[in-house]
């Protein structure tokens, strides 16, 4: 489970706190040379073998609580330091700032590691999580499917809508609906603004039902080699009543498509207790019952596969899959 503010907060400790722990300037040097001890930001530290532990988004949550710690304003922090607040995935992305929101005509200033966006914030725009002042889910989201590079802006616009509508392996409509209206309408308010013919794509491609970065960015590629739009969490009836669900419905190729991302089969809490081998006999056993079931072809790919749609495009001619 990714570590919540909660969770890191504790790890996360100044330079006054180590010395009154016993620490000297001179332990506190070595530790650092000696990459026991990392230097989240200048003047605050973690244990070196717990930062390497973390996921990007969560070295970034990290980051953001040491630069709220730190600030003398009450600035609400934005963009990718709002979306590791949220939740939001940052695909391919290890941000070195900490983003904050100050106002027009603020006279705050950028620093080395932190950047200040005088922008106007609408009444609605600031909420509250775990203690720190961030710009709300939908601004957050506004301000980076208009900004992020487009792989990244279609993995959060769709972690979004997940957010938004997924209740188990439900949907909910309604909320889906009016998050889109909400989204359009703030989209239509700003017409001149960097990067909103980006957004306003993004925003009508966005699909929630991708339950991964991976999966977003796959439809991504897929859109861009030609595919038609696919089904997305196809169920399949499995053996005794049991339902099988396949990532990509490529209905236009009788092909469904599975993104296998690594963390399936490295992950023991993933793999729910099993060993690796007893996952793969699972996974095989189960493709060979949708194959047999459906008379329809089955591709799979992984991240390395989807870091450009030439790459995708190859890995799908591999299993004789090509656009029509």
């Amino acid at each position: 489970m990714p570590k919540t503010v909660a969770a890191l907060a504790p790890a996360i400790r100044s330079r006054r706190m180590l010395l009154l722990d016993g620490w000297t300037e001179r332990s506190l040097q070595t530790a650092v040379a000696s990459e026991t001890l990392h230097v989240v930001r200048r003047g605050w530290y973690m244990a070196a073998e717990e930062w390497r532990e973390l996921w990007p988004e969560e070295r970034h949550r990290a980051h953001v609580i040491a630069v709220v710690r730190d600030a003398r304003t009450t600035a609400p922090v934005c963009r990718t330091s709002a979306a590791v607040l949220w939740g939001l995935p940052l695909y391919r992305l290890s941000p070195e700032c900490v983003h904050t929101i100050c106002g027009p005509g603020s006279r705050n200033s950028s620093g080395r590691d932190v950047k200040r966006h005088p922008e106007p914030l609408g009444p609605f725009d600031v909420e509250v999580i775990d203690g720190i002042r961030c710009t709300s889910l939908a601004r957050t989201v506004f301000d980076l499917i208009r900004t992020l590079p487009l792989e990244a802006a279609v993995a959060v616009a769709d972690a979004a809508e997940r957010m938004i509508a997924q209740r188990g392996r439900e949907w909910d409509r309604d909320a889906l609906e009016s998050w889109r209206i909400g989204m359009a309408q703030r989209i239509s308010d700003h017409p001149g603004a960097r990067g909103i013919a980006q957004a306003r794509w993004v925003s009508g491609f966005a699909d929630g039902r991708a339950q991964l970065p991976g999966e977003s960015v796959s439809r991504l590629q897929l859109h861009r080699l030609g595919f038609a739009p696919p089904r997305l969490q196809v169920p399949i009836e499995g053996p005794h009543g049991r339902l099988y669900f396949v990532d990509f419905g490529l209905e236009d190729v009788r092909t469904f498509g599975e993104f296998d991302g690594e963390t399936k089969y490295r992950d023991e809490a993933m793999r729910r207790g099993l060993s690796l081998e007893d996952v793969l006999l699972d996974e095989k056993q189960r493709e060979d019952w949708i194959r047999g079931r459906t008379q329809w072809g089955m591709a799979r790919w992984g991240s390395r596969h989807i870091l450009t749609a030439r790459s995708l495009g190859a890995r799908l001619a591999d299993f004789g899959v090509r656009a029509p």
